[in-house]
């Protein structure tokens, strides 16, 4: 095949391992961009592989489609990401990510001593949250969302 010619979506199937109806989703979601050939079968550039690695990347970390559609559309152009343009889309994740490790730490360090009782109210959070103060900094499970409990 030419390069010209770009890639079939089985080829780009076949290369990824995604299936093709992910293929056709991601495109729909606007996260690849083909054209259509003399045919009208669409083609796929070959820098495309690139980006839905990224995608699928990005997923496993659990960042959502809009959060990396966002980043690839920072991109002029809709054009292949450089080197450059990797190390400063990391740079947010990374610090997101860190957000994450941060929350679900807390989380475990945690589980036994609080959710462990299934009520989150019970008599250990009268020492914790004494008349529901914790309310007053929003919904939710405050202290494992990162809030501190006044002393």
């Amino acid at each position: 095949m030419a390069v010209n010619e770009g890639l079939s979506i089985g080829a780009l199937a076949t290369r990824t391992g995604l299936a093709v109806s992910a293929i056709r989703y991601y495109e729909a979601q606007g996260l690849i961009k083909p054209w259509r050939n003399a045919g009208g079968q669409r083609r796929f550039q070959r820098s495309d592989l690139r980006r839905l690695s990224f995608v699928m990347i990005a997923q496993q970390f659990g960042f959502t489609l809009p959060d990396i559609r966002a980043e690839l559309d920072r991109l002029p152009g809709g054009r292949t990401p450089t080197k450059a343009d990797w190390a400063r889309i990391s740079v947010g994740f990374r610090a997101r990510l860190d957000e994450k490790i941060d929350t679900l730490t807390r989380l475990r360090n945690n589980l036994d001593g609080c959710i462990g009782c299934g009520c989150l109210s019970l008599p250990s959070c009268a020492l914790y949250n004494p008349v529901d103060r914790a309310a007053d900094h929003g919904a939710g499970p405050r202290y494992l969302m990162g809030d501190r409990p006044e002393r």
